[in-house]
Order: C-alpha cells, then structure tokens, then sequence
C-alpha cells in the first residue's frame, strides 16, 4: 500500500511517499499550505502522481506527549485535506521530526537559507519511516 506524509504547517507542507509495498519513505516536494488545504492542482497533481491509498498527517506532541494548541490546527487541517482528497489518514507522531531533518541537512553541508525548502519533505520522510516501521513490526 502506498502512503503519502504530510507534515503540515502554517506555511508549507512537506510531502514524502512510501514504495508501493509500504516499506521505504523518501521525500517529494514542499507545497504551500495554502495549496494543501483547499486540493490545487498542485497537490492535486501529486495525488493524481503517486496514487496514494492513505495520508499519514505528522501531529505535533510536546516531549511529554500532551496535544496542544498546535496539534487541534493540524488535526483540524488534516481532516480537511483528507476530506478534499478523498482519502482516509491517520496521524504519526512527530516530536523531533524537523530538528532531526535539520541535522541532517547540515550534516550534508546545507547552510539555514539553503535548507528551508527541504526540512519539511525530510521531516515528512523520517515520520514516515517511522510509522511504516512499526506497522512492519507489529
């Protein structure tokens, strides 16, 4: 089954997709929010490209793992997107996500202006994985 990520935020989306067997997570593209949320062509064409069969929506915890205020935004925008798209979501948790895409992308010599584009598809990536790992486990 192929799953499509979604880390949302208030100005971008980043957008990762697993191989058809739901194995490997790789990143995709940074869309404008905006974009997301109300199904452009530009997100549209993704979905028309990729033909995912579920959306995995990165939710924000604290380190305590408590909701906030952050994380009703997200669940409230992931209900939209996944009603516009017409396909069902979950949500992955994604404590840490970005500050792990960032390391990664200065460990490859990305400097913060060069960066900004990519952390929200590498964040998207690595919840991913994250989430196809433990249903592999289970």
């Amino acid at each position: 089954m192929r799953v499509m990520a979604l880390d949302i935020g208030e100005k971008r989306t980043g957008v990762a997709i697993s191989d058809p067997q739901g194995r490997v997570a790789s990143p995709v593209a940074v869309l404008p929010s905006a974009e997301v949320v109300t199904g452009a062509r530009s997100f549209r064409l993704l979905l028309d490209d990729w033909e995912p069969e579920l959306l995995v929506c990165g939710l924000p915890r604290s380190l305590s793992g408590e909701e906030g205020k952050q994380a009703a935004r997200i669940r409230e925008a992931a209900d939209g997107i996944a009603r516009v798209a017409g396909i069902p979501h979950e949500f992955a948790d994604e404590r840490l996500s970005s500050r792990e895409a960032k390391q990664s992308l200065r460990d490859m010599g990305y400097d913060e202006k060069h960066m900004r584009g990519k952390v929200d598809m590498i964040a998207a990536s690595l919840f991913l994985q994250s989430w196809l790992d433990a249903r592999a486990d289970s």
